[in-house]
């Protein structure tokens, strides 16, 4: 049972990655892309029950035998378009709401790897309770599977860095939805270390995420 609860948490310590500061070493500043978009169209608002992250964490061995993957709600949000075309917004997550979704038929371990994942070895939830996504630069993709480029700003547990997405963005009908390439956040980048060198390195320094937003228009 030890040795299960080992191997449910390992891959915890990677979702944590993206979030965690590590005291030991030397402090990290926050950095940030300035905001470019103007915010002069229409305002819609995130549709929170149908917006999410979703999230994997792997251990050393990458691959999906050796995952855990799950989903984070958002607390808030908007975006602004003018015309058809997205200008700025940004998404606050609620992590308190960090769910596992693979240990589903494991309610013992999936609540242990929760609980893990929410206290002060990792997201300290009850300090950080959000994080966020501000939209600071909006380009077309003229190739690929993709037709929208996302420069931002992605702040977690106090520590803010430039991170770009690619994305897919539709506009019609009164709705916006914003669905990002899955990717890979270097984990160190923002701090995140296991305090003991062996279970760190047990662990990758990718963790995989994916924003998915359905916006309506503010009447």
């Amino acid at each position: 049972m030890k040795k299960n609860l080992v191997n449910a948490l390992l891959p915890a310590i990677i979702l944590s990655s993206v979030l965690v500061s590590c005291g030991k070493d030397k402090p990290l500043t926050s950095e940030s892309t300035e905001v470019q978009t103007a915010k002069n169209g229409q305002m819609y608002v995130l549709d929170t029950m149908n917006s999410k992250i979703e999230w994997k964490g792997f251990k050393v061995l990458k691959s999906d035998n050796t995952s855990h993957f799950g989903t984070i709600k958002f607390e808030s949000g908007d975006v602004t378009v003018n015309g058809d075309k997205l200008e700025s917004g940004k998404f606050v997550a609620d992590m308190s709401s960090l769910a596992n979704v693979d240990l589903a038929d494991d309610a013992e371990q999936k609540g242990k790897l929760e609980s893990h994942l929410k206290s002060g070895d990792f997201f300290e939830v009850e300090k950080f309770p959000t994080a966020s996504y501000e939209i600071a630069k909006v380009t077309a993709a003229e190739n690929g599977d993709y037709n929208t480029v996302l420069d931002g700003n992605l702040t977690i547990k106090g520590i803010t860095k430039p991170v770009q997405f690619k994305a897919n963005v539709k506009v019609d009908n009164g709705e916006v939805s914003i669905a990002t390439e899955p990717k890979d956040i270097l984990r160190e980048d923002f701090g995140v270390k296991f305090q003991l060198p062996v279970q760190n390195g047990l662990i990758k320094n990718e963790m995989n995420v994916q924003i998915l937003v359905k916006a309506l228009e503010k009447k």
